[in-house]
Parts: structure tokens; sequence; C-alpha cells
């Protein structure tokens, strides 16, 4: 008696019903998703939708060849990726090739230049006293302006922005006194805080006398007597490879576009003693848009120390520079001790300009240096020729697979094609999903991943049809094949699919970039042709069982007995009776 239970039980009908009502419940509620999101079209990455592709290079410093590590480069990446989504660019791809370079790709829409100077600007920041300054030309042409009105004005790009200007009031020196980097305090002034000069405090001291014991003040004094900061080249070379705690000379712009030298002192607060930054638009005076600080407390103490020190001497040494990168972007003037722990900088900027600075001053500085090695763009209409080339492609492929299926399996074509375009639903909404979900960035080798995906999912039909119609051929009629064929078919798609998610999973993790977008493309379609078969495909099928059209064998349904050479019904054959009964004999 258990032998035929165990029969029945295994080819016992299911219910296909609550399987085809969850799974279009799922479609509907994804599809709501994507309208109610606002995004019903998967977004594009570089590749289709266009934009600008940037390498840069790392760059050691002279005798710090081992700066460039993977530990650098790794951190280097992620700061800019913190720069450029700070900009609201969340699909740009940031990453690394090889040892010493790294690819940032910038879809169409974002603002190239400012995205450009955001991921190279290694933006160091130094605030360092400013020991001499004057207005720079061609060597014997300069003039010295000692004045705070020659200061650089406060920027964060090349453009000149207006001038700085420093009150007696705490509030308004604070306001002056950080608006972008400082200029080194001299190690006379370290080392000693009353102010330069004589008692009188009458007299300032030569910029040589104040350099003092910063270096080798002839090599100082030289290079500052030559150097030319309306010469792009000069400036570029003005203090490389100077150390922070080494007095340097330095280049900046006035409010009126002018270009001034500098000798700054060692640095006293540097970049990461800035704990935020932040553009904010001033309305309480002209002043604008204007970038506040906030130090931590080791910086608070440094900037209180600075500029108390700062505010005892005379101009130009109560200055100090906010150095970016070493270029002056502002030197306010300090006329008392400023401990607030915060400050402004201030001057003219555009909304833009104060954006870009606070940003790269909340993100930090980058380890390393690096060198733009190529730009390229891509343009919409070669991306829109790559979609099309491969959508075209998709379009051969799918047609192939149901040519394929008409021919060979007939009507069972519809159930296969049925379970193609769900699939196919599934995997839009999906994709259309994720865009703002995750930043997933459909790309033509995600393109290629779901064309790949069409055989996946039609090969676990095709095996499930299979083992069908092998049950068909050892005499079973339809509805017991179908629920006796799915147990076998159903360990041999997990196996498969299994490993093609396996191998997704595995290119996924060892590859960067576009790779990834194949990678990820083919793990989801595979997860989804699990769901698809066994939420729609099967029960589906079971449903068609019901039909007469299949039920009975039509020649066209895919599943006629005689096309598939089965064989006749296995019956138990009876010994017949003895027509007259048992035969009873006499004795004799």
């Amino acid at each position: 008696m258990a032998a035929p239970k165990k029969g029945r039980n295994a080819s016992a009908p299911s219910k296909p019903g609550r399987s085809l009502a969850l799974i279009l419940i799922a479609i509907v509620a994804l599809t709501g998703g994507m309208f109610a999101s606002g995004h019903t079209t998967p977004r594009l990455g570089i590749d289709l939708a266009g934009g600008t592709s940037i390498t840069l290079r790392a760059e050691s410093e002279p005798g710090q060849e081992s700066a460039i590590n993977k530990t650098n480069m790794d951190t280097a990446v992620e700061i800019m990726e913190r720069r450029v989504n700070g900009l609201g660019v969340s699909e740009a791809e940031v990453q690394t090739q090889g040892d010493r370079n790294i690819i940032v790709n910038i879809p169409k829409g974002t603002n190239s230049k400012e995205a450009r100077e955001q991921v190279g600007t290694t933006a160091k920041l130094y605030f360092r006293p400013v020991i001499a300054t004057e207005l720079s030309g061609p060597a014997g042409t300069a003039s010295p302006t000692p004045s705070a009105s020659g200061s650089p004005s406060d920027k964060a790009t090349d453009k000149a922005t207006g001038d700085e200007k420093a009150s007696s009031s705490p509030s308004a020196s604070a306001s002056a006194s950080s608006t972008t980097q400082g200029r080194a305090v001299t190690d006379a002034l370290k080392a000693d805080p009353s102010p330069s000069g004589d008692a009188s405090g009458k007299a300032s001291p030569s910029p040589s006398a104040t350099a003092s014991g910063s270096g080798d003040d002839g090599e100082l004094q030289a290079q500052y007597a030559a150097l030319d900061c309306t010469d792009e080249a000069a400036r570029a070379r003005a203090g490389d490879g100077a150390k922070p705690q080494d007095a340097t000379v330095a280049c900046g712009q006035n409010s009126q576009g002018q270009w001034q030298k500098y000798i700054l002192g060692p640095a006293e607060v540097d970049g990461t003693d800035v704990d935020d930054a932040q553009a904010v638009f001033n309305t309480q005076t002209a002043a604008g848009w204007t970038v506040t600080m906030d130090f931590t407390d080791g910086g608070a103490k440094k900037f209180a120390s600075i500029t108390g020190k700062l505010a005892k001497n005379q101009s130009p040494q109560n200055q100090f520079a906010i150095v970016l990168d070493n270029e002056v972007v502002s030197d306010p003037y300090v006329s008392q001790a400023l401990t607030g722990g915060n400050a402004e900088i201030s001057g003219n900027f555009t909304q833009e300009e104060a954006q870009s600075l606070a940003n790269m001053l909340s993100y930090g500085a980058l380890p390393l240096t690096f060198k733009e090695d190529s730009v390229t763009t891509v343009t919409a209409a070669l991306g829109g020729e790559q979609l099309q080339a491969g959508l075209i492609a998709g379009a051969i492929g799918l047609a192939l697979v149901v040519i394929y299926l008409l021919v060979y399996y007939r009507g069972l074509s519809f159930i296969a094609v049925a379970s193609l375009l769900v699939s196919a639903a599934l995997t839009y909404v999906i994709m259309s999903l994720l865009g703002p979900t995750i930043g997933f960035a459909l790309n033509l080798p995600a393109v290629c991943g779901a064309i790949v995906a069409i055989g996946i999912t039609a090969d676990s039909f095709i095996v499930y049809f299979e083992r069908v119609r092998d049950e068909i051929r050892e005499g079973r009629s339809l509805r017991p094949a179908v629920e006796r064929a799915w147990p076998r078919a159903r360990r041999t798609i997990l196996v498969s699919d299994f490993v093609s998610f396996l191998a997704a999973a595995v290119l996924f993790i060892v590859t960067v970039g576009k790779v990834q977008g194949f990678a990820f493309t083919l793990g989801l379609t595979t997860l989804l042709d699990v769901v698809v078969v066994f939420l729609f495909t099967k029960p589906l099928l079971t449903l068609m069982a019901r039909r007469k059209f299949f039920a009975s064998g039509h020649k066209w349904s895919g599943l006629d007995p005689k096309s598939l050479g089965a064989k006749p019904p296995l019956r138990r054959t009876r010994r017949p009776a003895h027509p007259a009964g048992p035969v009873e004999t006499k004795e004799a």
C-alpha cells in the first residue's frame, strides 16, 4: 500500500493560482513604485548617455616614491568619490587602474570643468604667516605693497573674487582671518611673540630679517626676487617641494586681479585641523557667499595661538595666508586673537566657488599629487549608437530563441515566450528602481549581460519541457507527467542557475568598472530566472495541462505522444478464469 501512496503524492497537482497571483502582485507593486518614484527608465552610464572620462596619474614627491601604494591610492579614490558626490553626481565612477592611475567617469549633465577641479585638486591646505608681499611682475618691476588692501581675493578657482577686510571686532576679525589659506609665521615670530621691529613698533623688519632661521635666507630671497607670478610656469614652480615646517614663496591674486608674490613662514595650521566647512550666503553683510569653517579642538588652539601672535605685528606681518595647493587664496590681517574655534572665508564668491572650496575643505586633502593624463569626452550620439546596436543584438537573439521554440516546441512556445516577457518586465522595472536607490547605471556591458540572460532563461524552460516529454514517452498522461517531471527539472535548474550566479558574483568581486555592470546584470537576471520558473512557468504549464488542446496531445501542442515516440501504457495482465469453474474430480 505504501508504494501506490508515494506515486500519487509525486504526481499530485499543485495549486498554480496562488503562485501566479503572487508574481502578478509583485509586478504590479514594483511597477507602481517605479512610476511613483518618477524614474520610469533605467539610468544610463557614461558610455550610453555620454560624459567625460578623466585619467589621473599619481606623482610622488622627490625621495617619497614609496608614497604611491595601494593604501594611499584607495584613500584618494574615496576622497574623490566624496568630492564628486558632493556635487550631486551620484552615478560618477572613480576607480584605480594599475598601480598609479585613477579613472574618473563623469556622466552627461555635470559641470565637467568643476568636477575636474574637484577630483584633481590635491587640496593641501595650510595657514601660513605672511613675512613679505608685493605686486609681482617681470624681474625688477615689482613694487612693495605692505598694506592689506593689496591682499589677494578669496577664491576657489583661478578667477579673481572680491577683496577682504578685517575689523577690530572679534566676529569681523574671525571672518577675515580665515579667508582661505594662511601664511606661515616666521621662525622668529614663533620664538618671540613680541611685535617685530623696534620698541616703538614704528618699523617692520625686512624680509630677510623676518625669515631668519627658516632655512637658507639667501636662497629664499633669491627665489622671491626672481619670482614672476604673471608667468604660469613660474607660479606652478613656486614653493614646489617646500615642507610645511619650512618658509616658502607663493603667488596669489588680489581683488583687482593682479598677481602678488609672498614670502610665507612655516605652517601653523593645516587642512586636517578643519573639522567642517560649508558654503553659506551671508545676508547680514554685503559679503554674499562665504565659506564657514569649524576647527577641531587642536586646530582651534593652534588658530588662536597664531592669530594672537600676528595681532602684535605691523602690516604685512599681521597677516596670515590661506594657502591651497601652493596658491594664496586669501591673506587677511588680524587685530586680536581669534579664539572661537571657527572662521569665515569671504570675498565675493559665487555660489559654485563657495561650494567647491567648502567641498574640498570638508572632504580633506588627497594623500598624493595627481597629474591629469588624459580627458576623453563621450558624446551622447556615440552612446546612442552603442545602445541602439546593443538593442538590435538583443532583439536578434530573442527572435532566434522564439523561432527555435516555435519550431521545436510548438504550443509550448506560448508558455516560454510568456515567461520571457515576464522576466523582461521584472528586469526592466528593477533596473529602473535601482538607479535612484543604489546608483546603478546601465552601461553597454550591462546590456550584454541582459542579452546573455535570454539564453539562461530559455535554457530553464527547455530543461523542464524535456523532462515533461520524457514522462510522456514513458506512457504517462500529461497532467501526471507535468507534476512528476518538476522535481527532477527543479534540481537541474537550481544547479545551473547557482553556477551562473556564482560566476557572476566572482566576476563582480574581482573586476572593476564597466565589467562589474555585466556581472551585476548577469547575477540579477539569474535570480529572476529562478523566480519566474518557480512562480510563473511551472504554474502556467500546470494550468495548460488541464486544457484539452494540450491534454489530448494535439499535434501542434508540442506534446503529441506519437511524435514523441511514446510507449503504450504499461498494464498488468491477468490469467483468464476457467469458464466452467474449478474442475472437480471424483474418486473411483
